[in-house]
């Protein structure tokens, strides 16, 4: 079992090279997988809504949205608080304990898909503790950034965040795949309306098996539970944890503050989301309710007495400096558009293209299947696989010509790209063959989706550059949750949208924002007389 380490400093290059190495390379390669099927678990209900649909559930499509939405705001929101995980309670045992929570997502959604019955309130329980698996981003991050030296940050996090990101295709790819056969037992259901997988289209009346979009993930989380307790290290060291006691007790520290994130994240749910659907019925706008919930969860976890309140006041620090803020923009900008994009691309390549939109009588509907249409689980993966597959390149390439030039370059594309997908999102919702407008979309997608994994890459580089040891990590976590709302935001802004008819306004926003971070990036790193130059 490996041990905690008392005294660590990746810059010195004779203890890097003689044993720190070794112990940083096992470390990420245990953190990569469990931070991937995090993601899997967070993130699955993009395709497990599109079956959902397919399996004739008596869920409306507009309540299915919201268990996407559901997930994203939890996962952000729990973000926050694991952004400080890393000094109170230690890398190893945060990432065996936030692993092994994974759990109990998994297999509820296992029991609860196998019942077409099952009320829609069931579901948002079981998307809202998925959220775990997002909140694991900002601790995982965290804790790789206390491993390596500054001059190969970019490559490492690249790394750890790209190939973690993987979850997303591979939830993507397995999901679709394990529905086609019954491991795990139990009984089929038989599909209303044609499905797919990676290698092809499986048509109506055919058995799936919803339930193994759950229970597959135990084949994972067992074994990389076990990997995280004894391949793991604890750096006790004074500028990582070197307040960290015993295994239970920092779990206690964990739940505790985690419980701080689930209560935001259900009252800003409540505000936010109508009474049909259990929530206020107030109908708070999401712009308004966000604010609400980072504000409230930083307070709460503020107000922990002891140690850990002690704790975190130090590292709150991280809010007094405007590069926090500042990357914070940027970082939404490449991140969030990737995990916002990943979360809605299934079910908006289902909406849009797989139905026709005829004008009868004067008024647009968008209720007859297209059985031209693409299938949406043939497809979505692409996206979220170039994004991840792309990001170490970005941290590479930001390593050698300096993070914030990559990032300005990556966000003039991401301004093309997303007005282009606009386009083609606006001629196929309002064509009877919206198949004819597919492969243009997809493609300025994938572009879209390559520039946020570059740019995801080089934004690690400034920030690894930018703050000192101490700082880097808190404020990769801080910037990670915020950006994580993006898996919250664009599935409501499209939902929204998709119901006005106007699919594109989303896109037109997105490129609105795009052209302000460019703003700030250049303001803060690449004007001639920049805070930082080029960092």
């Amino acid at each position: 079992m490996a041990k905690d380490i008392q005294d660590w400093d990746p810059e010195d290059k004779k203890q890097w090279e003689t044993s720190g190495k070794s112990i940083a390379t096992r470390n990420l390669w245990i953190s990569i997988p469990s931070l991937l099927v995090g993601f899997a678990v967070w993130l699955y209900w993009g395709i497990i809504t599109v079956q959902m649909l397919n399996l004739g559930f008596p869920i409306e499509k507009a309540e299915l949205f919201t268990l996407m939405a559901i997930a994203g705001l939890t996962g952000a929101t729990l973000r926050i608080p694991s952004t400080f995980f890393i000094r109170i309670a230690g890398g190893k045992y945060t990432i065996f304990f936030t692993t092994a929570l994974l759990m109990i997502p998994a297999i509820g959604t296992g029991i609860a898909l196998q019942d077409m019955n099952t009320p829609l309130w069931q579901f948002q329980v079981l998307a809202l503790l998925s959220g775990i698996g997002g909140g694991n981003f900002a601790s995982s991050m965290s804790n790789i950034s206390f491993f390596y030296p500054k001059k190969i940050l970019g490559y490492s996090l690249g790394m750890n965040a790209g190939l973690g990101n993987f979850g997303v295709t591979t939830m993507q790819i397995l999901v679709p795949l394990f529905m086609t056969f019954g491991i795990f037992g139990g009984e089929p259901m038989q599909l209303v309306n044609g499905s797919g997988t990676l290698i092809g289209k499986i048509p109506a009346g055919s058995d799936t098996y919803l339930q193994n979009a759950g229970f597959l993930w135990l084949l994972f989380l067992v074994p990389l539970a076990i990997a995280g307790w004894t391949g793991m290290n604890n750096i006790k060291a004074k500028h990582v944890s070197p307040d960290i006691s015993g295994a239970l007790s920092s779990f206690a520290k964990i739940t505790f503050m985690l419980l701080i994130g689930f209560a935001s994240a259900i009252f800003g749910l409540w505000l936010m989301l109508p009474e049909a659907v259990g929530g206020s019925g107030f109908g708070i706008s999401k712009w308004i309710v966000l604010p609400i919930v980072i504000a409230l969860t930083v307070f709460l976890l503020k107000l922990i007495p002891g140690e850990v309140g002690q704790n975190l006041t130090r590292q709150y620090k991280i809010f007094n400096n405007k590069h926090t803020w500042a990357m914070t923009v940027i970082y939404t900008m490449t991140f969030g558009s990737f995990i916002g994009f990943s979360a809605a691309l299934a079910l908006s390549i289902k909406v849009i293209f797989g139905y026709q939109h005829l004008l009868v009588d004067g008024v647009m509907t968008h209720d007859v299947v297209n059985i031209d249409g693409p299938s949406a689980l043939m497809f979505a993966w692409m996206g979220p696989f170039i994004g991840a597959l792309i990001r170490p390149f970005g941290g590479v390439l930001a390593d050698k010509m300096g993070g914030a030039k990559v990032t300005q370059i990556v966000s003039i594309v991401m301004v093309a790209s997303a007005l282009g997908v606009a386009y083609f999102m606006k001629q196929a919702y309002v064509s009877a063959t919206p198949q004819d407008f597919f492969y243009p979309f997809l493609i300025l997608f994938l572009i879209l989706f390559a520039a946020t994994g570059i740019g995801n890459g080089s934004t690690f580089k400034t920030i690894g550059t930018v703050f000192n040891k101490e700082q880097a990590g808190p404020v990769l976590g801080w910037t990670s949750a915020v950006a994580a709302y993006g898996a919250f935001i664009i599935p409501q802004v499209f939902g929204e949208q998709i119901k006005l008819a106007t699919p594109e306004y989303a896109l037109y926003g997105f490129a609105v924002f795009y052209v302000i971070c460019i703003a700030i990036n250049w303001w803060f790193y690449l004007r001639k007389d920049a805070y930082v130059q080029n960092p």
